[in-house]
């Protein structure tokens, strides 16, 4: 018998912590991924597949519900206001005793960068790989 075909779109992707920091280890980070990828499946049409969100980055088999829309720009759009709600959510934590040292690693990332103002959470880009066939899928 051969590879069964995939009829959808999926893709299998990786979105990294800049400097692969070890951020998701507290709660209140994760729950930004978390509440985020919920409102992209709700309003952005996102569908997740499948999910894991490691101490420094997120993998995901996904795929979009809507035509018009594409997974790169479901993603940018994630990328960008999770960037803003986890600097944020850094800097104002009292109990985060690496608080100078992430901001400074955002920072540096960041300012060698034309297209960002202040700081860089993200590595740029995604690791984006389309699943064509079940077995690839089940793989991953």
């Amino acid at each position: 018998m051969g590879a069964i075909t995939l009829t959808k779109e999926l893709y299998f992707t990786t979105t990294t912590v800049i400097d692969w920091v070890d951020i998701f280890t507290r709660p209140a980070y994760k729950r930004i991924v978390v509440e985020s990828l919920a409102y992209c499946q709700e309003q952005k049409g996102l569908d997740i597949y499948a999910w894991v969100l490691m101490t420094n980055h997120l993998h995901m088999i996904a795929g979009t519900n809507k035509a018009d829309i594409r997974l790169s720009d479901i993603l940018r759009d994630f990328k960008k206001y999770t960037n803003k709600k986890i600097l944020s959510a850094i800097e104002n934590n009292l109990q985060e005793s690496r608080k100078a040292w992430i901001l400074d690693r955002c920072w540096f990332a960041g300012n060698n960068d034309k297209k960002i103002k202040n700081y860089r959470f993200w590595q740029e880009g995604n690791y984006v790989e389309q699943l064509y066939t079940y077995d690839f899928f089940k793989q991953k």
